[in-house]
């Protein structure tokens, strides 16, 4: 059984990229860069992202709601807003297990 490596950082996958791919740390962060922006780029858009055997990125809408504020115990409004949603693949939930 081979040991996990946690990956904690975006420097730590840029590593791993140039290490994999055998690229030079630079051209790895390009390209771990424009990874990371064409995916913010298109939910900002309010687009989805589908990775096969990884998952799915979209915008969900938040109503506007009511909440409490847990200080004062006041009652407040809470504005509609975005969020990201993640959704794993079966593949990748199956990895995880």
């Amino acid at each position: 059984m081979s040991k996990a490596i946690l990956v904690k950082s975006k420097k730590d996958i840029v590593e791993r990229v140039a290490e994999n791919c055998g690229l030079t740390k630079k051209a790895a962060e390009t390209v771990v860069t424009e990874v990371f922006d064409e995916i913010i780029d298109t939910l900002k858009d309010g687009g989805e992202i589908s990775i096969s055997g990884f998952g799915k990125f979209e915008v969900k809408e938040r109503a506007a709601r009511e909440g409490i504020n847990p200080a004062t115990k006041e009652k407040i409004q809470i504005a509609a807003s975005k969020a990201v949603g993640f959704k794993a693949s079966k593949t990748l939930k199956e990895a995880v297990k």
